[in-house]
């Protein structure tokens, strides 16, 4: 795999995450989209409240918890330098790394943190055990360990860790998916929600397709929540990463929740579809699932919800549709989800409502927004292992 091009094959959402961290070693769990060669390890310092120093980052492949897979745990470097400093605000990309990198392979990405952290820039995912996606460490440099015996604390957080991004042949490209709370997994149980889903389907059918997951609790389109706006986040956490093609948004349920009428709603769709378009990224409308009996539920969030969707679908500004509402709602009641589709608390999907979500979803408009087309084998993504000697 001698060419190609740049392609994020997995990314996190910026949110505060809480604060307290100081001089010890967080290992971050996640697992590739697409696969490439000279990964490169990108990370954030969005929200912070101060500078923050890792004094070693590296990157392994976990074999049980926190504990490597012996041999496979690198030194990532910056500018040729094993630390990293960043400002509030401000980002950090990692020298490439040799060797290569499958789809859906599953990598540790261990910071250590000299000093005090301030605000942690993180994303909260929603997991159940024994799936913890990172671990934090007694204090002090633990970045080279392979063992996790000084991995005491599983957290369901990612901690500083904005992208991951491979060289990846020419046919292989990304698809964000810029979204809330039913994005990050919530009521899935096992905390894989449907982005998760539709990644594992894009590895099975062979589509050459990153799919990675922009998404956080409590997000709105109108106001920012744990982390930033929707038009903010498509600049700072899409627009600004390599190799993404398209993007699905489903966002506004929790601004109509909070009272927000359909044409604001309608005119930042607009806003965020144009600004895409300016960088050449297609967006993917997604209609907003059905939330009758939820606790912010009100009858005027219900007709907002109706004439946002009627816009997604027949507005003519999407270059293709994701109707989740159609895929979820239940026929003898269609403002409530299905009940088998429904966690239990009327708003977010079961694990079941979840594969309906990742199944919704035709490769055809999912591809062609992403300028692809069906049909290229799994090969074009990759198909070996990554792992390479520890130094």
């Amino acid at each position: 795999m001698t060419q190609g091009r740049p392609v994020t094959t997995w990314a996190a959402a910026a949110e505060r995450a809480g604060a307290g961290l100081r001089d010890l070693t967080v290992r971050n769990l996640v697992r590739t989209g697409a696969g490439g060669t000279g990964l490169r390890v990108r990370l954030t310092n969005a929200l912070g409240d101060r500078p923050v120093t890792f004094g070693h980052v590296r990157v392994g492949v976990p074999r049980s918890g926190a504990a490597l897979v012996p041999g496979s745990n690198r030194r990532v470097t910056f500018g040729g330098r094993p630390e990293a400093t960043l400002a509030p605000g401000a980002t950090a990309l990692g020298d490439p790394l040799p060797g290569l990198v499958a789809p859906r392979q599953r990598l540790a990405v261990s910071l250590h943190l000299r000093g005090d952290g301030g605000v942690l820039t993180g994303r909260n995912r929603a997991t159940a055990p024994p799936d913890d996606p990172a671990y934090r460490s007694l204090p002090g440099d633990h970045a080279a360990d392979e063992s996790g015996a000084a991995y005491v604390e599983g957290v369901a957080v990612w901690h500083w860790l904005d992208a991951l991004i491979v060289t990846a042949p020419e046919p292989v490209s990304a698809v964000a998916v810029l979204g809330d709370s039913i994005t990050t997994g919530v009521g899935s149980e096992t905390g894989h929600g449907w982005p998760d889903l539709l990644a594992d389907r894009a590895l099975l059918e062979s589509w050459p397709l990153a799919v990675v997951n922009e998404g956080v609790s409590g997000g709105r389109v109108l106001a920012a929540g744990t982390g930033r706006h929707a038009e903010e986040r498509l600049a700072a956490e899409v627009l600004a990463k390599p190799g993404i093609g398209a993007v699905i948004l489903l966002a506004g349920v929790n601004d109509l929740g909070a009272g927000a009428r359909a044409e604001p709603l309608v005119a930042a769709y607009r806003r965020i579809v144009e600004r895409a378009h300016a960088a050449g990224v297609a967006v993917i409308g997604g209609t907003l699932p059905p939330f009758a009996g939820a606790e912010y539920h009100t009858a005027g969030g219900e007709r907002a919800r109706e004439a946002v969707n009627a816009f997604v679908r027949d507005g003519g500004v999407f270059d293709g549709l994701a109707d989740f509402d159609a895929a979820l709602r239940d026929p003898a009641a269609p403002r409530r989800l299905l009940p088998r589709y429904d966690c239990g608390d009327h708003l977010h999907p079961s694990a079941a409502g979840h594969r309906a979500m990742a199944a919704a979803l035709e490769p055809r408009v999912l591809l062609g927004a992403a300028g692809q087309r069906p049909g290229l084998g799994r090969r074009a993504a990759g198909s070996g292992r990554w792992m390479p000697r520890g130094r």
